[in-house]
Order: C-alpha cells, then structure tokens, then sequence
C-alpha cells in the first residue's frame, strides 16, 4: 500500500466519525457572529466559501480514492467466489456423470463455463471500451483518437 493510499484510509477514518461532524457543525456556528472581523459580507463570505471549498476538495479525492480501493477489493472477492463456486460445479458434474445423472450434467458444465466466464469482467469490460488501452489502463478521449479506416 503507497503512502497516499494510508494516508488516504487514516483521513477516511477521521472524517467519518460523528465527533468530526460536530467539530465542523461547531466551526459554522462560530463562524456566523465573526462578520465584525471582517469588515464587509463580501470579504467573510469569500474567506467561508474558499475554506469549505478547498477542504470538500481535497476530501473528495481522499475518500474516492479509498472508495476505489474498497470497490477493486470487493470485485476480487467476488471473482474468487465465482471461481470456487464454478470448480465446485464442474466437480458436481465430474460426480454426476460417475453416478450416471446426464440430465443435469451439461446444464452444470454450461453455467460454470458462464460462471468461470465472468471472471474478471469487470476490468475486460472497462479496458475494452473505445479510447481505453488495455496495456496501460490509459484512455484518450474521441476526439484525439485517430479515425479508423474500413477497408
């Protein structure tokens, strides 16, 4: 795991405790009884607005990185899943024919072809859209990608 990586999951941990929303809740009610300080609307609502900004910012790209990670593990678990789940039937057809059950044996052995098949979809899926490289994970938008020829 990189270094933003656990930095990312430790600042996730931070905000998503009730006491953070209390701290923030308590930084907007002081914050309202500081126009004085200011002197005009303008100047204590630009220095609220650029705050909030740059922070929501900058959480936004912590916590979706730590939403990829989570997602990428999820989807390998599920892979796993579905890979032991279709050796599993493939030995349940192997058992099966042994016992002379035909009638179920090919739809078994079909559907953990299928089952073994989605295996992984998730990234052939995403690397085989237009405009994405499956090598680099690069994706180049429609209107920089060279025009392909039919002939």
């Amino acid at each position: 795991m990189t270094f933003f990586d656990r930095f990312a999951d430790h600042a996730a941990q931070f905000v998503s405790r009730a006491w953070f929303f209390v701290f923030c809740l308590l930084l907007v009610v002081l914050w309202m009884p500081s126009l004085p300080l200011f002197g005009t609307i303008d100047t204590w609502q630009l220095v609220i607005n650029t705050v909030t900004t740059c922070i929501t910012f900058l959480l936004v790209a912590l916590l979706q990185n730590t939403q990829w990670r989570g997602d990428k593990a999820t989807n390998e678990k599920l892979d796993a899943i579905a890979d032991g789940l279709s050796d599993t039937m493939e030995s349940l057809a192997a058992v099966m024919d042994k016992l002379d059950i035909h009638d179920h044996e090919h739809r078994m052995l079909d559907q953990a072809r299928e089952l073994r098949e989605t295996v992984g979809i998730e990234e052939r899926i995403s690397t085989s859209k237009p405009g994405h490289n499956a090598a680099t994970g690069d994706y180049q938008p429609e209107h920089q990608r060279e025009p392909v020829s039919s002939a």
